[in-house]
Order: structure tokens, then C-alpha cells, then sequence
């Protein structure tokens, strides 16, 4: 299981990196600019995942009346914005790739900055009596690792060697796509036994509810057309697993049972907003041009 593990482990990397390398080698310096000079828009996308949806993972937690590690795993999840499968749904959906790739680079810098105080703040109001002490340096260097520098050097490619770009796109894609489905085939096997053992809880239900409000509270917080506010819906929906798994480690000691709560969830939260990015895609799935009428 070790080497399993190891090996989804690399492979997450894989798709993290080949995501938001796609990304920028869509994205133009006047599509970004576009969107970080939209002020309204960052100011609602930080509303809706700093404030709006952690106080909802919450909200949840406690109407459901989780035990004590789901609630746990549920907060972490609902206050760690910026996941990388944000960047992926954008695609999916056929919606605004440059800046939901943009915006999830954003929110996962950020994040990893606001991500144990708004979880401290949480927990000790739900009176669950844990601190979460974190290496914030270490999370921002994962995030730029990760995501910001592979993103810089497609939007270079993009900007300086454009066919190369061109060319390098569709492989780029290939690989995320590859990757995507080898890491939600992984996260099942792996932790099918945790999904399993809270059947019967509403753990499972409030991951599904939990990405599914989310990605409302991120369309409607949004601006612009209705590509670009589902996609701020689908960055939205999906969490930064990163920092939640690091506070498991740090502040929690590896529970398990934090841990398969942990991943029970962010399961049953993609179940939520994958088939909504894919219903979406369908309708906006270009039409066959009608034959030429005979005159």
C-alpha cells in the first residue's frame, strides 16, 4: 500500500503540474489582466472562498450533527480554497479556462495564508477544542511549486513561442486528462473502505452538499458572462486538499478516521459538482451546422 500510495502520490503531482501547464499555455497577458483588473469580481471570488463557504462547511457540519472527525475534515475541506481540479472542471465545462486557472492560483496563495487561522477560528467557536498549527511558508511554496510556476511557463510559451505552444497544448491536455482519471480512480481504491464505513452517516451527503452550494455561491458571487461566473462556480467547488491533509499530519496525528472522513468527502464532493461541469459542457457543445438548404 506504501508503494500505492507513492505512486498516486506522483501521479497527483503529475496532473497538478500538466493542469495548470495547459492552462497557461491558453492564457494571454491581456486575459489575465482582464481578470485581476476586475476588481469587483476578485473581491466576490475572495467572499464566496474565504468567508461564504467555510462558514457553510460548518453550517452543514453542525444542522447534520457530524461526529466529531467528519466535522472536523468537513471545515478543513470548506476552508481550503484553490483546489487544482478548479482549473480542470473549467475545462470540462468548456467555461473560462484562463480565468479560472488565474483565479485558482490566486486562491490557493491566498489560501494557504488564511487557511489555519479560519480553521482556528472554527473550531473554537464549534467548541471542538483542536488547534491547527501550520508552516504557512511551506504551503506557499507548494502552491508555487505546483501551480503558479508551471502556469508562468506556459502564459511564456504562450506569449514568446507561441507555436510551440500550440503544438505542446494538446499533449499537455492528453496528460492531464490521463492523470485526472488515474487519480480519481486511486482516491477510490484507496479509501473505498472509508466511504464505505459512513454509509449510514451524513458525512457522505454533506461533502455532496457542501461542492454543490459552493459552486452556486460561486456563480452568483461572480461578474461577467455565464462562462466566466460557472467557472468561478466550479473553482469554487472543489478544495485545496493540500493544507487540510497537512493539518491531519500536524495537528490531528494522522487520525485515521479524520483522514478516510477527509477522503469520503472530497469524493462525494467531486460526485457533486463533476456531473454539474459536465452537464454544462453539453449544453455548450457547439451544434452541427445545418445542411445547406436546396434551393
Amino acid at each position: 500500500m506504501d508503494v500505492l500510495h507513492l505512486v498516486l502520490n506522483a501521479v497527483t503531482v503529475i496532473f497538478i503540474a500538466a493542469t495548470m501547464f495547459a492552462a497557461g499555455l491558453r492564457a494571454t497577458v491581456s486575459a489575465l489582466r482582464g481578470v485581476f483588473a476586475d476588481v469587483p469580481l476578485l473581491l466576490l471570488a475572495l467572499i464566496a472562498n474565504m468567508v461564504v463557504i467555510p462558514l457553510l462547511g460548518w453550517g452543514i457540519g453542525a444542522l447534520f450533527g457530524l461526529p466529531s472527525a467528519a466535522f472536523i475534515a468537513l471545515v478543513l475541506i470548506a476552508s481550503s480554497p484553490g483546489g487544482p481540479f478548479g482549473a480542470k472542471l473549467a475545462t470540462v465545462q468548456q467555461g473560462d479556462v484562463v480565468a479560472g486557472a488565474a483565479m485558482q492560483v490566486l486562491l490557493a496563495s491566498l489560501g494557504s495564508l488564511t487557511f489555519a487561522p479560519t480553521v482556528n477560528a472554527i473550531l473554537t467557536a464549534a467548541d471542538i477544542g483542536t488547534k491547527v498549527s501550520l508552516d504557512v511558508g511551506a504551503l506557499v511554496r507548494t502552491v508555487a511549486l505546483l501551480q503558479l510556476v508551471p502556469f508562468a511557463i506556459g502564459l511564456l510559451l504562450r506569449r514568446y513561442a507561441e507555436p510551440t505552444a500550440q503544438a505542446w497544448h494538446p499533449s499537455a491536455a492528453a496528460v492531464s486528462n490521463v492523470t485526472f482519471l488515474i487519480v480519481l480512480a486511486g482516491m477510490l481504491l484507496g479509501s473505498w473502505r472509508d466511504v464505505v464505513d459512513l454509509f449510514g452517516s451524513l458525512a457522505l451527503l454533506a461533502g455532496f452538499l457542501l461542492a454543490v452550494f459552493a459552486f452556486a455561491v460561486g456563480t452568483l458571487l461572480a461578474t461577467g458572462p455565464t462562462t466566466r461566473r460557472t467557472t468561478m462556480g466550479g473553482v469554487a467547488s472543489v478544495r485545496n486538499v493540500g493544507p487540510a491533509l497537512a493539518a491531519i499530519g500536524l495537528a490531528f496525528a494522522d487520525q485515521p478516521a479524520v483522514l478516510g472522513a477527509l477522503a469520503a468527502i472530497l469524493l462525494s464532493g467531486l460526485a457533486g459538482a463533476l456531473p454539474i461541469s459536465t452537464l454544462l459542457s453539453r449544453r455548450r457543445r457547439v451544434p452541427d451546422a445545418a445542411p445547406p438548404s436546396s434551393s
